[in-house]
């Protein structure tokens, strides 16, 4: 059904979906179940050892879960998906699935801090060495290459200062050595672009953020070909981080005004931007968008668009920061980005909190660094409320 649709929008509705059989409802139910029923032991034989297909136990898949996939499957680009219980899950998941204890691992330093935790605190631990290098410079990604490097790991644009690396020739380094490319592509969005047809061999998502979109579930993604998705599978039913049935159902509702979303975020993201890069409070805006950005033109050359989140510096320092979130009536300070409604933090009080202040300058994470999620309210809303905000941080 969904091959004969050639829209994103009429794909987001349809793909993995169809009216429920048992009753005919057009919205597929909710498996709120932890396990399956089996008419004999010969037809739970034949789905334990793979001759069948089905479903046996919630942690190790879902109808809803299923459904979920193949629409991310779909956006990405990708022989299959897995959607797992968070952002975080996807990626430990994908990096597990891909290293041994021996192997080693390139990062940057500007990436999440949930991610710089799993490889600069968890991974050592079983044997994975990471190394953080500038990856807008081939030179550097070339020479930190060892014999023993399996992985690249890569989020474009970075988080949470908005760097953006070029994918096409990441891949061709990588693959000249024999390196996966695995791209966090939860702030650029299969929308925007899509690491996969620029070279990547894996996607993660952080499934909370935009693919939902309404601040309600805590999901996860990864994609890519169906026998690295098998691999993934794998590990994910041995260390359990497996979602539920109404979570996925949700994810499944969000996604089908994904694009519809992407499009508004995108819009207002730009506008954000371009006013805030005008305004002699801010001394800088990170946004791939604005000409200023080292990196437009790349941007331009592998994405169609460039979301709704940036981040700014301010003119005054960690106190102009305090004032100006003190002063904001309606963003909320909060962590997580891409919903309905706008968000705002800064950085090295939340989410970068347990990032080494070596990584963090490194990385170009500094305490006047504010990260702006910019929502779907009206935008002379969102640029108003700004306003008044820098007025009194100034």
């Amino acid at each position: 059904m969904a091959a004969a649709f050639k829209g994103l929008n009429s794909r987001l509705v349809h793909v993995g979906e169809k009216p429920d059989p048992a009753t005919g409802a057009a919205i597929p139910p909710i498996y709120q179940t932890t396990t399956f029923a089996f008419p004999t032991n010969e037809s739970m034989l034949d789905l334990m050892e793979g001759r069948t297909s089905g479903y046996i136990y919630t942690r190790y898949g879902n109808p809803n879960f299923t459904m979920a996939e193949a629409k991310i499957a779909d956006l990405e680009g990708a022989e299959s998906a897995l959607v797992l219980a968070s952002g975080m899950a996807a990626t430990s998941t994908a990096i597990m699935a891909l290293t041994r204890a021996g192997d080693h691992l390139l990062t940057h330093a500007d990436i999440y801090g949930g991610s710089f935790g799993l490889f600069h605190e968890i991974l050592p631990r079983f044997g994975v060495e990471t190394d953080f290098v500038d990856m807008t410079d081939l030179g550097s990604v070339e020479q930190a290459i060892r014999s023993n490097t399996t992985v690249i790991f890569i989020e474009t644009p970075s988080n949470p200062t908005l760097r953006v690396f070029n994918l096409q020739a990441i891949a061709e380094v990588a693959h000249r050595h024999g390196i996966r490319l695995v791209v966090d592509n939860t702030f650029a969005t299969p929308y925007n672009q899509r690491p996969l047809d620029l070279g990547a061999d894996v996607v993660v998502h952080s499934g909370t953020k935009y693919l939902n979109g309404h601040s309600d579930l805590m999901a996860g993604a990864i994609a890519g070909t169906a026998g690295y998705i098998a691999e993934c599978v794998n590990v994910f039913r041995k260390l359990g981080g497996n979602l539920n049935g109404f979570d996925a159902w949700l994810l499944i509702r969000g996604m089908k005004t994904f694009g519809l979303r992407m499009r508004q975020h995108n819009e207002s993201g730009q506008k954000v931007a371009e006013y805030l890069s005008t305004h002699p409070a801010v001394q800088c805006v990170h946004y791939p968008g604005l000409p200023t950005h080292p990196q437009h033109e790349l941007a331009r050359s592998q994405m169609s668009g460039f979301g709704g989140v940036m981040s700014v510096e301010l003119r005054g320092g960690p106190q102009a920061v305090d004032r100006f979130l003190d002063s904001v009536q309606l963003f909320s300070r909060a962590v997580s980005l891409g919903s309905v409604e706008s968000l705002i933090t800064q950085p090295v009080a939340a989410v970068h909190y347990n990032v080494p202040a070596s990584f963090r300058e490194l990385g170009g994470i500094t305490p006047s660094l504010v990260r702006i999620s910019v929502g779907l309210e009206e935008i002379e809303d969102i640029v108003d409320d700004l306003a008044r905000a820098l007025e009194r941080a100034g």
